[in-house]
This record gives structure tokens, C-alpha cells and sequence, in this order.
């Protein structure tokens, strides 16, 4: 008897070694096929992964107000696939957008209801909390809420959202390409340690790789946002002397 699989089981189950009574079912033929685990398996689930990556067109959401519930419902369904957990990990919470509001994250909803630019400024948020602090976050949006918020013009928030999110059509070949080329050099390491322990060497050479990107990248963000408050800093602080010089 054989169990399906998630990605996230897939690469756990390789890493310790225990996959001998799993299988994992193919998304394009709706078959199920028991998987011989190689490391060729691993890179193709990791690859696959992001392939399914998709992002929440502007379009698909509502141009209506809608209520909290419905707010957490859309966002649960559309985006449950890019979770670690599907089946239990949730997407947003009523919790979860009042902490937002209380930071300043999200503007306040009009009557109850939020609007389409609302629900583009929690998808912003779901993908930045994963990398970013709520100040950090706070910061990087503020200018952002400010200029194009239910703004009433063409460059609204709504094109934002979409020119900023259809780069991510043209980034998934170059990310698969970076990660196969570390996959490959982690594939080199640890030749030489003992044959049981090679493997989980191998993928923890990998994982290191991959972590050490992250955090360049997040320091690169990081002070990139630092150069924005320090010159909203600067900004306020000429303002404030003129307003005192009048």
C-alpha cells in the first residue's frame, strides 16, 4: 500500500532516507506512480514547485467591497498552493488584517468592506512577511499607500500590483537555472565523506547555499529600505524648517 505525497513530505522523507512506500501523483495525467528517490527526483520536485508558482491577477479580484470573511476565503483559495502546508496552513486571518490596520499596513476599511486595492496591499503583505519585519514592511508600503491607494487615476495601485508581478513570469527560468547550477555544485561537495552520510551532506551543502542567498538578498533589502526612511527622514526634517522659518 502505497501513501501520496506533498513536495514539502517528499523532501523530507528523502532527507531521512525513508521513501520506500511513497508514491506521488502525476499532476498531468492524474496517475499516481511509485517514484525510485534519486537525487535528479529531488531537483525535478524542487523545479516543479516553482513552475506552479502563480501569482492573483488584479482582475480576479472583485471590484466590489467585500467583508473580512470574504476577504480571508479569496485569499485562502488563491494562494492556499504556496504554503508549506496546504491542508492546514492559513493564508490570512481576521486576526492577522486587524494587526495589520493597528500597524498602519492596511488603510481601514470603508463601512466594513474592502476594496480591490485593499486585497492588493495583503497579497504585497503575504509575500513580504516571510522575509520582512512589520516596520520594514510599514515602510516600503507607506509611500506606496500614499501615492496610489484608491488614487482615482490611470497609474492607480492596480497597475503597481501588475507591473511589478509580471516580472515574475519572466524571473521562474532564471530562479530554476540558479537553483539546478547550486544543485549541481552542492552535488560536488563531500565526496569524500562516508558513503551513508554523503547524501544528507550533499542537500545540507545545498540548503546552506540556498540559505546564504537568502540572506544576502534580505541585507540587500533591508538596506535599501533604510536608505528609503532615512530620506523620508531628511524630507521631514526640511520640511518641518521651512514651516519654522515662515
Amino acid at each position: 500500500m502505497y501513501e501520496y505525497i506533498t513536495d514539502a513530505l517528499f523532501c523530507k522523507l528523502y532527507l531521512s532516507g525513508n521513501c520506500e512506500n511513497y508514491i506521488i501523483g502525476n499532476r498531468k495525467t492524474g496517475k499516481a506512480q511509485k517514484m525510485t528517490i534519486n537525487i535528479e527526483d529531488l531537483l525535478n520536485s524542487i523545479k516543479g514547485s516553482v513552475d506552479r508558482i502563480e501569482y492573483i491577477r488584479a482582475m480576479d479580484i472583485p471590484d466590489i467591497g467585500l467583508y473580512m470573511d470574504q476577504v480571508t476565503t479569496f485569499m485562502d483559495t488563491h494562494l492556499k498552493n504556496t504554503t508549506r502546508e496546504p491542508a492546514t496552513d492559513k493564508i490570512l486571518t481576521k486576526t492577522m488584517i486587524n494587526n495589520y490596520a493597528k500597524n498602519n499596513l492596511l488603510p481601514p476599511p470603508s463601512k466594513k468592506k474592502y476594496s480591490r486595492d485593499h486585497v492588493l496591499l495583503l497579497i504585497f503583505i503575504y509575500y513580504y512577511k516571510g522575509i520582512l519585519s512589520i516596520s520594514d514592511i510599514q515602510e516600503l508600503l507607506q509611500p506606496i499607500t500614499q501615492r496610489y491607494f484608491e488614487n482615482g487615476k490611470t497609474y492607480d495601485l492596480t497597475r503597481v500590483y501588475e507591473e511589478v508581478f509580471s516580472l515574475e513570469r519572466e524571473q521562474k527560468d532564471v530562479l530554476k537555472a540558479d537553483v539546478e547550477e547550486k544543485f549541481q555544485i552542492a552535488q560536488k561537495t563531500f565526496e569524500d565523506a562516508p558513503e551513508e552520510e554523503r547524501d544528507f551532506l550533499k542537500i545540507y551543502s545545498f540548503i546552506c547555499m540556498l540559505s546564504f542567498d537568502v540572506y544576502v538578498k534580505k541585507l540587500l533589502i533591508e538596506k535599501m529600505i533604510d536608505g528609503i526612511t532615512d530620506k523620508r527622514g531628511e524630507e521631514k526634517r526640511k520640511k518641518g524648517k521651512m514651516q519654522e522659518e515662515e
